[in-house]
């Protein structure tokens, strides 16, 4: 007779789970770039809590403004070392933990055409503290989640098509910490990048050569690659980026350039550069 009434007791709380999820997703605003950058340098924080990924543990909130409550990711790490050591033994000199490359890798993002695949994320204070605070992602699992459970794209070619982008990307800001929980997938398979305050090293050279050379390259970024300015990266910027992290992302920028119009030569556009599906604006 127990198991008799736990059974429609299950299935309520199934069901409210289920609900719970849908309103969830329902509930997502569908914000403007603007809207969202005003909603989180001015919305008030209601709640707040560490994450549990990541070294540094950042801050989840929550924020309302009286209309729309929604959480944001809030980053204040700031540390730097002559010297320092991985986990995996390499180590590194003038090492930099610093919330101001969140800010500046969406900036530099956005002169690429990236910035749908970055959460809009701008400098705030929040408890005596001054930092990056990012909008919060509605994802299903990341990367690393995702090999370990062995789970494939409904869609293999474009999601590879995504990862490319992210590889390009990581190698052109030089992100020591590439961290598969660091990439982000939504329900509907899009691809987010997060947590940068370990890229935009000094570095002339590319981090991982073979991370350019094994990815083929959206023709429109590679276009943008070419025409990113230092006037207009340096503006966008200020505040975040000095000049010898400037004069890094644009050596870098040409290695990756470089590589391409070497693999071009070599094997021809169709086998290196492909076009999106969705038209670039």
């Amino acid at each position: 007779m127990f198991l008799f009434r736990l059974r429609p007791l299950i299935l309520m709380v199934a069901v409210g789970l289920t609900s719970a999820v849908q309103l969830r997703a329902r509930e997502e605003p569908k914000l403007s770039e603007e809207q969202m950058t005003e909603f989180l340098l001015t919305a008030k924080v209601i709640a707040s809590k560490h994450t549990k990924k990541g070294i540094t543990s950042p801050w989840q909130l929550t924020l309302t403004d009286g209309k729309i409550t929604h959480d944001a990711a809030f980053q204040s790490v700031d540390e730097a070392k002559d010297g320092w050591k991985s986990s995996d033994g390499r180590v590194e000199t003038n090492f930099r933990d610093c919330w101001k490359y969140d800010i500046a890798a969406y900036e530099l993002a956005k002169l690429l055409g990236l910035g749908d695949m970055m959460p809009v994320t701008v400098q705030r204070k929040w408890n005596g503290q001054t930092g990056a605070i990012s909008w919060w992602l509605p994802v299903k699992m990341d990367e690393a989640n995702r090999r370990t459970k062995k789970i494939e794209p409904p869609d293999v070619d474009a999601f590879s098509r995504q990862m490319y982008k992210k590889r390009i990307f990581a190698e052109l800001v030089c992100d020591t910490d590439q961290n598969l929980t660091n990439v982000l997938i939504s329900e509907d398979w899009h691809l987010w990048m997060i947590d940068f305050t370990r890229a935009f090293r000094l570095y002339r050279d590319l981090f991982d050569r073979t991370h350019i050379v094994d990815s083929m390259c959206e023709r429109h970024l590679l276009e943008r690659l070419r025409k990113l300015d230092r006037n207009e990266l340096t503006e966008r910027t200020k505040g975040y980026l000095g000049k010898p992290e400037i004069d890094g992302v644009m050596a870098r920028r040409d290695k990756i350039v470089a590589v391409y119009d070497d693999l071009i030569a070599k094997k021809g556009e169709r086998a290196v550069l492909y076009d999106d599906l969705v038209a670039k604006h």
